[in-house]
């Protein structure tokens, strides 16, 4: 089972990353942490997201598209990072999550959502 967990945006995250002794000690706990999902065969890929004044949007509608510019209103619906990974199942990617140490300096979110695989089409 392929899962997308989501690291939520805190309006710490949106300000943009600053090497301080705090942020780097986060970085290498975390970078330990990505070791074990490694070696445990769990890990697919990861990376951290630039804020939202970086990024842009495109909605839709019917054929004509619009171009939005970051930065984008509630942060907390906006993801600050990501890991995809492979476990056998929901309570396993559940279980790797609580390991994982805190993403941001305070308060933080992480969702973990399954991917469509080919067998949910059949």
């Amino acid at each position: 089972m392929r899962v997308m967990v989501l690291v939520k945006a805190t309006a710490e995250s949106e300000k943009g990353f600053s090497p301080t002794p705090e942020t780097m000690d986060m970085m290498e706990a975390m970078g330990r942490f990505n070791d074990e999902l490694e070696k445990a065969g769990i890990l697919v890929t990861a990376d951290g997201l630039k804020p939202s004044s970086e990024g842009k949007r495109v909605a839709f509608d019917g054929t004509g598209r619009t171009v939005i510019d970051g930065p984008f209103a509630e942060t907390r619906e906006l993801v600050a990072g990501f890991w995809l990974w492979n476990v056998k199942d929901m309570d396993e990617a559940v279980a790797w999550v609580k390991r994982c140490p805190n993403p941001m300096p305070g308060p933080s979110e992480i969702e973990i959502r399954p991917l469509y695989e080919m067998s949910d089409w059949q």
